[in-house]
């Protein structure tokens, strides 16, 4: 495949940035002047942005590198400095990473695993990144954090639900900022419970590929736990774009809940679907029928336009918080878009400042410095409340937000409503939890 290399040049300036707390720098001590992978010896280091711009997922990765574009210029001193204003952490200055201007080259996934891997290698190899990001499909992050522990540089991945990342397929050079499927279960089932009761027949549509068969597993889980009754799961293939002959079935199984396991092109085109068999009109079993999306976006919901209205689903993150953080990521990504962020774009830009402010208190790029400063972090103020990433598997545990569609908008953007917020306690789990099992952490490694 073609590696498309974009490189973007900010303006260097020195200022402290004001935080919301005093992040404790960590010093990083072993191996810190031992040789690694890419290690900078320029005035400048590059990051890799390794995002779908073609296939079902393309308007997220398009979404995400906007996101990435803003946030190196603000780590370059650029802008009005966004989130790096509210962030816990004072380590970042404005001035590059450990003073050297931050640069980048980008690649097109295709939202298929091999040609994202073939990306991210070209990045590493030619183009001398130290760490590779992105991503909008958990099958590419996979296999693109499995390159990275291979190649010896850090992996911040970008959207990716599966728990598989990081669970059974989780790496010491990995790290996850977004949410998984086994949250969205924990915020959704009380409220599915509150609107729709226990006694419910559920028909699953599922994305056939590793996010897909998690995220049914763990809304099952958490549906049959209320007392739901599972009719039917089905998997769909990903680049399916005509839902028709999954949906036609439905009308006659006897459920009266339609849960798509769908994000991106996918979930637009099979709620699209439903809408038009007249799913939502049916009385069934006595009960109104519904439709629940599990993970859910603007993006997927300016796609799918009046058909969203109502329908709940989870997110990681929305523009309409008013927390500072987030109002700040808000004006700093509108005024130079024009528009609000996703969630796809929040998360993105939370984790180059994350691996940025990482490098900073470890005082290297050094791979295995990096993963020292990350574990077992603490942080306010990227605008999901205090946020964890946990050691032992490398998953950012924070709040989850619950949403439906707004039945009255009041612009393009203004789609869904947040209706709860689940504190990050809710959504917590072992990380020995049997949805998560099977795979070991392993040991960071530097490449050298």
């Amino acid at each position: 495949m073609s590696n498309s290399n974009v490189t973007r040049r900010g303006v260097l300036k020195t200022g402290t940035m004001v935080g919301a707390g005093v992040a404790l720098p960590t010093i990083f001590t072993a191996s810190s002047a031992a040789a690694y992978t890419n290690e900078p010896t320029g005035s400048s280091v590059t990051l890799g942005f390794n995002v779908p711009q073609t296939g079902p997922y393309a308007d997220e990765g398009a979404d995400e590198l906007r996101a990435y574009e803003l946030a190196v210029e603000h780590l370059n001193g650029g802008g009005d400095g966004g989130m790096m204003n509210t962030f816990s952490s004072k380590a970042l200055q404005g001035n590059g990473i450990l003073g050297k201007k931050v640069e980048f080259v980008t690649g097109d996934t295709q939202t298929k695993s091999d040609a994202a891997r073939a990306s991210a290698k070209s990045m590493i190899e030619k183009d001398g990144a130290v760490m590779i990001t992105g991503g909008s499909s958990s099958g590419v992050a996979i296999a693109v954090q499995g390159l990275c522990q291979e190649a010896g540089v850090i992996f911040m991945a970008g959207l990716t639900h599966s728990n598989d990342t990081t669970g059974k397929d989780k790496k010491a050079n990995g790290f996850r900022h977004f949410f998984n499927g086994y949250m969205s279960g924990a915020a959704l089932a009380p409220v599915l419970k509150n609107l729709y009761g226990t006694d419910r027949n559920a028909y699953h549509l599922t994305a056939d590929y590793t996010w897909g068969w998690t995220q049914e597993e763990s809304i099952a889980a958490a549906t049959e736990a209320l007392g739901w009754n599972t009719v039917n799961k089905v998997r769909t293939p990903l680049a399916a774009t005509d839902f028709s002959s999954y949906i036609a079935p439905v009308l006659n199984s006897g459920a009266d809940v339609l849960v798509l396991n769908h994000y991106g092109g996918n979930m637009v085109n099979s709620l699209t679907n439903a809408v038009q068999f007249g799913l939502r009109e049916k009385i069934v079993n006595g009960k109104q029928f519904e439709i629940v999306v599990p993970l859910y976006s603007r993006l997927m919901a300016k796609g799918a336009g009046e058909n969203v209205k109502g329908i709940h689903g989870s997110t990681n993150w929305h523009w309409s918080l008013q927390d500072e953080a987030s109002k700040a990521f808000v004006k700093s990504f509108g005024t130079k878009y024009g528009f609000p962020p996703s969630q796809a774009a929040h998360t993105v830009y939370c984790q180059t400042l994350l691996y940025a402010d990482a490098a900073e208190r470890a005082g290297t790029f050094n791979p295995c410095g990096i993963v020292e400063a990350l574990e077992g972090y603490e942080f306010d103020g990227l605008g999901n409340g205090k946020t964890l990433y946990r050691a032992e598997d490398h998953q950012c545990f924070k709040d989850v937000l619950v949403v439906r569609g707004k039945e009255n908008p009041t612009s393009e953007f203004d789609l869904l409503e947040v209706v709860e917020v689940t504190p990050a306690a809710q959504v917590t789990y072992a990380a020995d939890h049997p949805m998560f099992a099977g795979g070991q952490l392993g040991t960071c490694n530097s490449g050298s």
